[in-house]
C-alpha cells in the first residue's frame, strides 16, 4: 500500500479533502522519524512499536572477492507488532 492509497482511503472515510489529510499524514510520519532519529520510541497501542536498535561492527567475507570486510556499527529500525495484530494475521491465514 502506497501512501497516496493510505490518504486516498482515509478522506474517504473522514470526508476530508485529500490535501488535509495528505499534510496530517506527513507531520505524523515526520514527528515519528524525527522521535527514532532521537532514539526515542514509538508505541501505537493496537498497532505496535518501533524503536531503534545498534548492530554491533562485525568482520565478514566478500563473497565474490573472498577479502575479509569490516561492516562498521549502525542503526536499524526494529518492529515489534502488538498481540492483537498478531492474533489478527494468524486468524487471517487459517
Amino acid at each position: 500500500m502506497l501512501k497516496k492509497d493510505v490518504v486516498n482511503k482515509m478522506s474517504s472515510e473522514l470526508s476530508m479533502q485529500k490535501q488535509d489529510v495528505s499534510l496530517a499524514v506527513d507531520i505524523m510520519l515526520k514527528t515519528m522519524a524525527d522521535a527514532l532519529v532521537a532514539d526515542r520510541r514509538i508505541e501505537l497501542r493496537g498497532y505496535g512499536s518501533f524503536s531503534v536498535r545498534k548492530r554491533k561492527s562485525r568482520l565478514t567475507k566478500n563473497p565474490r572477492t573472498g577479502k575479509m570486510m569490516d561492516i562498521p556499527e549502525r542503526k536499524t529500525l526494529h518492529f515489534a507488532m502488538s498481540k492483537s495484530l498478531k492474533e489478527a494475521l494468524i486468524s487471517e491465514t487459517e
